[in-house]
């Protein structure tokens, strides 16, 4: 044992024991008093000792003596020994200030004293001072026993993971230990490692690589999981693959862990889920990485994946990377289900689009439904306009159904019963009657190719005996070439038949659309029908045209057969002859041909897509400017009837007021001369002393009898006209405002407006006619009580003279002379006034009343242009994401062509694939 071990375990006393000795007491005691009398001999040792053993027999007190009085080189580790005296007493604070104060050279005691201090603050339960002082004794000393592992524990106890996994890399990277790596492999198995940046682990993996690449992988695996769902996940992929990049990685070891997880992770990432941006600067260090170690397993999806990216983004990948990815395709064990990879990148496509709210087109749906039976062969029958290809369709179907020259694709299927659908890309529609179909597929009555098949399934005994589907489209003709949207169904067909007249066959003309149809579609079968035989005049002459025929066909098309054909004769033979013609072109249907066409159909439906995004934009920018013109529109309806409502308002409170003027000028002429009449009540035996309270009764009396049998009738027949005028004026207001409506319906293409306006105020306007007119009670006015002077007189004269008859008559005539002159004006102005006082209060209400009319339109309105702003604001906000970040919708598709591209370099393989 060595004299630090010693000193670790408080063993150094056994240096002084000899082998037979068993009391170290007695022996200690009697070299301390040898040493005692011997002045040379130093005591520090013996008293070192003496502490060791006071101190094992827990005499802490004996052992401090001792050590406080050891002075040799001993004296730092009695330090530390009488620090761990109070320690064991309790005393942590003393034993901490001592064990602080030890200095010394001894790495070992710095060691011992620092871990001494880390028990000491976990006791005290001072975690963050064990924690700064367990990294010190790390730092210091980690190859000091056991150091390594008390931290680890430590930092596992308290969930310290920071620290557990910084303690893991760096003695990795120094010690290249197994154990370390594996302890950090753990970490990141359960996710403790994803809060540290990607790069803090690159050196440990470059020192990893080099001791264990099974290890190394297994490494990458945990560390590449762990990042998976976390925002750094990029931040690993471009660190990671420019670390490996740089390693001498290479297929002839085994990397199969890593090439499947390279394989999921490029097709997670092309998946439509990011921007293109976000994939650049990660993709080509992938796919480079990838292939340099993808097995035999993965060869062929790494190569594909290479070859497919480097087409799309040219410059992004290696000359190099590009050469080893064509060579190994072609040497690469194909095992892929391209069916099931094919039908997944459209389901892929057709969600994303779901989920953009575009829709993908039940078009593109009915096709790849519709490849995936392999049991029905699809022949393309095509042909020059004039040819009898609908006479030739007819025939075979046994019904006249192609009446004219058509627009539209026809799909004809046999099926039990008779089923005709319009498969279009926005809607699947069920079309009802043969004569709607007729009118659908009209080439006069459909003049824009709208992208539409009809799928017309019916009972033909030939279609269902051959399994076979008759694809028709319009004939060619000098203006429709190639181009047209109907030849772009030449990939959807098995083969295709094309019909000739027998009178002038296989044209320049028609060879030269050939020619076009074999560079589309260059593996299409073509065949040839030659029709209308039964016009040729001479059954030798027929038999050398199609003999001709077929040879010139032969020599442009080696592998067509040649059938001829009268859609006129209806013999059996013709029949049977044409079914086994048919039945030889039934060739046998390969899933590899379907796939191809999906791949066709899918890369239509990309483009497709694309083109959606910019009818998008469109749609938004018109409907934007068509709303903004429908706000200025009814703005322009608002301040129209804002206009015809003050118009109305006035004219209808005119016409009013025009009654009340006729009415108050009847009763300012007439009521002054009731009062004058009044005189005739005045006889010369009346009491004069009386006669003017009497005059005011009658006067009173009169005039009442005047408003209500004369005034207030023609009062109400002057109103009711009103009434009647007022109602011709809302009736032209609403018959205006119907108008309006349905111009704005008419523009809005449903029953967006309906301007009704409130005829209630008619039924008030009558019913309060009637009641202002039905009678009114006047208060008793004074007319003849008035106190003006010349009243005065005359009412103090009759008191006085009327007592005496003689005076009778000087009074009859002042009466009758007063009552007979007065002007009553103001008596007169009076009673208008407390008679038309209602009638006034009426019309100042009308204006409101009106306002009350025009209120539902207004309301109408006011909504619709407010819905319109809405509408504008969201399109606009719409159309401004779309615009500022276009990548998210073409990023995607641009993925999904890639994705596509590689399954295209797969089918490429498979045809001149070298088995391995």
């Amino acid at each position: 044992m060595t004299l630090e071990n010693q000193l670790i375990n408080k063993t150094f006393y056994e240096t002084f024991m000899e082998a037979d000795e068993k009391n170290p007491v007695r022996v200690l005691g009697e070299a301390f008093l040898a040493g005692h009398k011997d002045e040379t001999v130093d005591l520090s040792a013996i008293r070192f000792a003496q502490g060791e053993v006071y101190f094992h027999n827990k005499d802490y007190e004996a052992a401090i003596f001792k050590w406080e009085n050891t002075h040799n080189d001993l004296e730092p580790w009695a330090k530390k020994n009488i620090a761990d005296c109070y320690y064991e007493l309790g005393q942590l604070s003393t034993a901490e200030e001592i064990y602080k104060s030890i200095d010394t050279e001894s790495s070992v005691l710095q060691s011992e004293a620092i871990l001494q201090l880390f028990s000491l603050y976990i006791d005290q339960g001072r975690l963050e001072k064990a924690d700064q002082v367990i990294k010190k004794a790390v730092s210091f000393n980690p190859d000091y026993p056991n150091v390594t592992d008390i931290a680890r524990a430590f930092f596992e106890k308290h969930k310290d993971w920071k620290s557990a996994i910084e303690l893991a890399v760096n003695e990795a990277i120094r010690t290249e230990s197994h154990h370390w790596f594996d302890i950090l492999k753990t970490y990141a198995e359960q996710g403790l490692t994803k809060t540290f940046a990607p790069h803090y682990f690159s050196k440990c993996l470059v020192v990893l690589y080099e001791v264990d690449k099974a290890r190394f992988e297994q490494m990458v695996l945990a560390l590449w999981n762990s990042y998976r769902t976390e925002s750094s996940y990029f931040s690993w992929l471009r660190e990671f693959n420019h670390l490996f990049l740089n390693l001498d990685a290479n297929r002839e070891q085994s990397w199969k862990e890593l090439s499947a997880l390279y394989q999921e992770t490029y097709f997670e990432l092309i998946d439509g889920k990011y921007l293109m941006r976000e994939l650049a600067e990660i993709i080509p260090n992938l796919l480079t990485n990838w292939i340099k170690i993808a097995d035999r397993s993965y060869a062929l999806f790494a190569s594909a994946a290479v070859l497919a990216w480097s087409e799309k983004f040219p410059s992004s990948m290696s000359t190099e990377v590009i050469n080893d990815a064509e060579n190994l395709i072609f040497h690469s064990r194909n095992e892929t289900d391209g069916l099931e990879y094919s039908l997944t990148l459209f389901d892929s496509i057709v969600k994303w689009a779901e989920a953009q709210h575009v829709e993908p087109g039940h078009r593109f749906k009915w096709i790849i439904r519709e490849l995936l039976d392999f049991q029905t062969h699809h022949l393309f029958v095509a042909g020059s306009s004039g040819n009898g290809k609908s006479a030739f369709i007819n025939s075979v179907l046994g019904e006249n159904i192609l009446t004219a020259p058509t627009s539209s694709v026809i799909v004809f299927k046999g099926h039990d019963e008779t089923e005709i659908r319009k498969i279009s890309d926005t809607v699947l529609t069920a079309v009802s009657s043969f004569h709607e179909f007729q009118e659908l597929v009209e080439r006069r009555q459909n003049k824009a190719f709208d992208n539409a098949i009809f799928e017309f399934s019916l009972p033909s005994p030939i279609l269902q005996e051959n399994r076979l589907a008759l694809i028709d489209t319009p004939g060619f003709n000098g203006r429709n070439r190639i181009e047209s949207e109907a030849l772009k169904y030449l990939h959807f067909a098995d083969s295709l038949l094309f019909v000739l007249d027998a009178n002038d066959p296989f044209t320049e003309k028609e060879q030269e659309i050939l020619m076009q149809i074999r560079e589309y579609a260059p593996n299409l079968p073509i065949h040839f029908l030659i029709n209308k035989i039964d016009e040729i005049y001479d059954e030798h002459e027929a038999s050398r045209i199609v003999d001709d025929t077929r040879s010139r066909v032969r020599a442009f098309l080696p592998q067509a057969h040649v059938f001829a054909y009268s859609s006129q004769l209806r013999s059996r033979k013709q029949q049977n002859d044409l079914a086994e013609f048919l039945k030889n072109l039934n060739r046998q249907i390969t899933e590899d041909d379907r796939i191809e066409k999906m791949l066709i159909f899918i890369r239509k439906l990309i483009s497709h897509l694309l083109d959606k995004r910019a009818e998008m934009e469109n749609s938004l920018a018109e409907s934007i400017k068509w709303n903004e013109e429908m706000a200025t529109k009814l703005s322009g309806a608002i301040n129209q009837l804002t206009d015809l409502e003050k118009e109305k308002a006035r004219i209808i409170t005119r016409t009013f007021r025009k009654v009340m003027e006729e009415i108050s000028s009847d009763l300012m002429e007439n009521i002054p001369k009731i009062l004058r009449d009044s005189s005739d009540m005045i006889k010369e035996d009346s009491d004069f002393r009386k006669i003017h309270l009497e005059l005011n009764d009658e006067m009173n009396r009169r005039v009442h009898a005047y408003v209500n049998d004369k005034v207030l009738p023609k009062f109400y027949r002057s109103l009711q006209e009103w009434i009647l005028t007022a109602n011709d004026e809302l009736n032209y207001c609403q018959s205006f405002l119907d108008e309006i409506s349905e111009g704005f319906n008419a523009m809005y293409g449903e029953e967006r407006l309906k301007l009704n306006c409130d005829f209630k105020v008619l039924d008030d306007w009558r019913r309060d006619a009637d009641r202002m007119t039905s009678g009114v009670q006047i208060d008793k006015v004074n007319i003849f009580l008035r106190r003006t002077p010349y009243q005065i007189l005359l009412k103090g004269a009759g008191r006085l003279l009327g007592a005496f008859p003689q005076n009778n008559a000087i009074l009859y005539n002042k009466y009758k002379q007063f009552v007979e002159n007065e002007d009553y004006f103001d008596v007169t102005k009076s009673i208008i006034s407390k008679l038309l006082m209602q009638f006034e209060l009426f019309e100042k209400s009308l204006e409101r009343d009106i306002s009350i009319f025009f209120r539902n339109p207004f309301a109408v309105l006011n909504q619709l242009v407010e819905e319109t702003q809405k509408e504008i604001k969201e399109k606009e906000e719409e159309l401004e994401k779309m615009r500022a970040n276009p990548e998210t919708y073409r990023d995607p598709l641009t993925l999904f062509e890639v994705k596509l591209r590689q399954y295209e370099w797969i089918m490429i393989s498979a045809k001149g694939v070298l088995q391995v």
